[in-house]
């Protein structure tokens, strides 16, 4: 029987992404392997998880956006400076930065998508230009922010895919299990030092464990439910 092996959000946590696949062994001839979205960010890593999900994609490997490539993609084609420094000192992108060589330095004194011509990161923005809203197979869908409750899914606008929160947590009734990340399960626990997934009794399936924040990064396997993990504590 083939398995589904689902994993949620790296943000640049090179490390731990190859020791959770290392873990699950996937086999490309039968297994369907989905990422979730936000490879990038936060984490010191990022340029090298954007390489590992091209690789992976080549293989077969279903890589969806999430709202942190959004930004990415956004701010190097049609973002003003204000939205650029944004995404640099708030969002995360000068780690981003700083794992295709740029130092501190020149990132501080340079808050401008001009000043990064650096090859592979073009390179990558092209790649994340490929990357799925959403996948949705018989029962399931997966999407790295949620869905919108009152729309079917293929007339909902990117941006609410990749953003949606609440609205989507606490309103979803449809019939499709939906897999997402986007929100650290630790919000949806309440509970700052649960990181693990959360079931929700509304066929909602976080799998977002904050790895980047200390918590863990997940692998689900469907459609078994079984949940793989590794933290930088290991």
């Amino acid at each position: 029987m083939s398995n589904t092996y689902v994993i949620g959000d790296i943000h640049g946590e090179l490390t731990l992404v190859n020791a959770l696949l290392q873990k699950i062994h996937i086999d490309f001839q039968k297994d369907r392997l989905i990422f979730l979205g936000d490879y990038i960010d936060r984490g010191p890593a990022s340029k090298e998880v954007l390489s590992l999900m091209e690789e992976l994609q080549q293989k077969g490997a279903y890589c969806l956006m999430g709202n942190h490539e959004h930004i990415m993609l956004s701010v190097f084609t049609h973002a003003n400076a204000r939205k650029f420094e944004h995404w640099v000192t708030v969002a995360g992108g000068r780690a981003t930065l700083e794992s295709y060589g740029y130092s501190p330095s020149y990132i501080e004194e340079h808050l401008f998508k001009e000043a990064y011509t650096d090859e592979t990161l073009h390179k990558h923005l092209r790649f994340i230009e490929t990357l799925l809203p959403y996948f949705e197979k018989e029962d399931t869908i997966f999407v790295h922010g949620g869905v919108d409750p009152e729309k079917d899914v293929k007339e909902t606008p990117v941006d609410q895919l990749l953003w949606i929160r609440e609205e989507f947590h606490l309103n979803y009734h449809g019939t499709k299990t939906i897999v997402f990340g986007h929100t650290p399960t630790s919000i949806l626990h309440k509970d700052k030092n649960n990181h693990s997934p959360y079931f929700g009794e509304n066929r909602i399936i976080g799998i977002d464990g904050g790895a980047v924040f200390g918590g863990q990064l997940h692998c689900l396997v469907l459609p078994s439910k079984q949940v793989i993990s590794v933290s930088k504590k290991e």
